[in-house]
């Protein structure tokens, strides 16, 4: 059970009702992390720039994204952000027990995992590989979005936000 409670839509100020509202209309959807971190609309920002720096990652296609994600996920023992992401690539059409990764999904998964193992010592081999193939501005979108994706896991694992439903399906034990 949550240590936070998700806001109550009824009685919460015009303030986070109309950011509530907002992110309805922008994304469909209101998660369960979302509805707590509603508690301070500051922070549902902070949170929602995510998607800011996925929109600056555009270059990069959807999967290598979603693969870089769950490996962050994975590696901080988030089960909601792994579900979430497991749920991306089933909907997509892909099989994340059978997944083949290309060369760039290889590299992003071993930088996502890097970077949660210990951020202070990514391997330089990993380094050089990323600068190869991405410009400083994307290797500085990769490490921020990186750190939100990693600020995301933390709040969900820390408050032990409640799972979502719309993901038990997705769960690795659900296949």
């Amino acid at each position: 059970m949550s240590h936070i409670p998700q806001i109550d839509y009824a009685t919460a100020s015009d303030e986070i009702r109309a950011v509530h509202d907002e992110e309805v209309r922008v994304r469909g959807r209101m998660t369960n992390m979302k509805r707590t971190l509603l508690h301070s609309p500051v922070a549902h920002r902070v949170y929602a720039e995510w998607f800011t720096l996925r929109a600056e990652l555009s270059s990069i296609p959807d999967r290598p994204i979603w693969v870089f994600s769950h490996a962050i996920s994975k590696a901080a023992n988030s089960k909601i952000a792994v579900t979430f992401f497991r749920r991306a690539l089933i909907n997509a059409g892909f099989d994340p027990e059978a997944l083949i990764l290309s060369e760039e999904e290889v590299l992003l998964n071993a930088f996502g995992k890097a970077i949660v193992i210990d951020s202070n010592a990514v391997p330089a081999e990993i380094w050089a590989k990323l600068k190869d193939r991405y410009d400083a501005k994307t290797l500085v979108d990769l490490v921020a979005f990186a750190g939100i994706m990693l600020a995301t896991a933390v709040f969900n694992n820390v408050v032990e936000v409640d799972f979502d439903p719309e993901l038990v399906a997705f769960t690795e034990t659900a296949e």
